[in-house]
This record gives structure tokens, sequence and C-alpha cells, in this order.
């Protein structure tokens, strides 16, 4: 667990943006930032500014990576041939917390990690604790038996608030889902817009 887990909704206060799209987030309330001088008027960011927030608020959305975990994942994506944005959009959405997320049995990325690590998900019929697992092609995510009537799934799957996207096939009834192709940015259903060109600039530079 990480101290962010407890305070999820900080990052859309800072960023100022309703990141995961959640009905409960403070920004739409009232959109500036935390603390008393929330109000005041923002000055225009530097582009390294602009690259951080970036770098920041797609490495948030993903709840828990560590700036160590994130950096990994950016240098396979740089390696892997193709563009490098493209690649490290579809790395992330690989991991098995993501797909669990994606396929809507769980109600928010956080979830998805502690449900994960707590052994309720199985990858083609073996037990899977490990959120960073990658997921391929055609595998099948399913929820355990013995954790089907828990109360977070029965929640999630119930959520209008999101829709599975097209590259995961989810059957409710069953608790089952297939990870069918490696989106693009644009498959991604990002509630606020996700920069990675500004990601590779930071890290070119730092």
């Amino acid at each position: 667990m990480t101290k962010r887990t407890s305070a999820k909704y900080k990052l859309d206060r800072r960023m100022g943006e309703n990141i995961w799209g959640r009905a409960k987030s403070p920004v739409n309330r009232r959109e500036y930032g935390p603390g008393q001088h929330g109000q005041r008027r923002k000055g225009k960011l530097s582009d390294f500014g602009l690259q951080l927030r970036a770098k920041q608020k797609l490495k948030g959305y993903y709840g828990d990576l560590t700036e160590k975990q994130f950096k990994r994942i950016f240098a396979e994506a740089a390696r892997v041939k193709g563009d490098t944005g493209e690649n490290l959009i579809g790395l992330l959405e690989r991991r098995l917390d993501a797909v669990v997320y994606r396929a809507k049995f769980v109600p928010t990325i956080f979830a998805a990690r502690q449900f994960v690590n707590h052994g309720h998900v199985t990858v083609n019929g073996q037990k899977v604790n490990i959120a960073s697992y990658r997921v391929k092609e055609g595998d099948v995510i399913a929820v355990r038996e013995k954790s089907k009537q828990l109360a977070v799934v029965l929640e999630a799957t119930q959520l209008a608030e999101r829709d599975v996207p097209d590259y995961v096939e989810a059957d409710h009834s069953k608790l089952t889902a297939t990870f069918v192709r490696t989106p693009g940015l644009s498959d991604v259903p990002y509630a606020a817009v996700m920069e990675p060109n500004l990601v590779i600039e930071y890290y070119a530079q730092n």
C-alpha cells in the first residue's frame, strides 16, 4: 500500500482535473487546488513544468506506481520498435491490475491492485497475485469463484460512469475477461487528456 491509496483525490485537486472520471472527485465541485492559496491564479507552466505534470498525471493514473517502476516501463517502451508513447500506453494497459479495472471487476484502479494482491484473480486458470503481471493478447482473466460475491465486485459491475473498452471482452455474468489486443493511446478511455509525448520529452531531458 502506498500513501496515495488513502488520498487518491489529492492528485485530482493538484492537477485540477477529474483524472479517473469519478463522480465523487472534489474537482467536480471546485477546480482550484487544495489549501488556502488554492484559488490564486496559476502562473503559466514552463516546458519542464508541463512535461513533469504530464508524467505525474500518467503515473498517478495507474494508482501506485513508484518513479522507479514507471521509469523502468518507460525504458522498455523506448527500447521496443515503434512509437515510444504508444508503446508506453500499451505496456501500462497490459498490467494485470489495469485489465481488472478496465473489465469493471472493481470500481477503481486502487481497488484493482488490492484485489489482485489478495489473490482474487486468475489468468488462464492460474492464480496470479502480482498487480504488475503483464497479460498477453488472448489471456483470460477471471474472478475466482470464492470472490464473485464480494461487495466491491458487485458494486463495480453496476457502475454506469465508465464502459469496458473494446480491447477487453468482459462477461459480467461469469466475471471473466479476455485481453483481445494491446491498445494505443486513442483506444484507452482516459477521463482526462494524457500526453505521453510530453513524458518522452521529460525523460529525454532528465
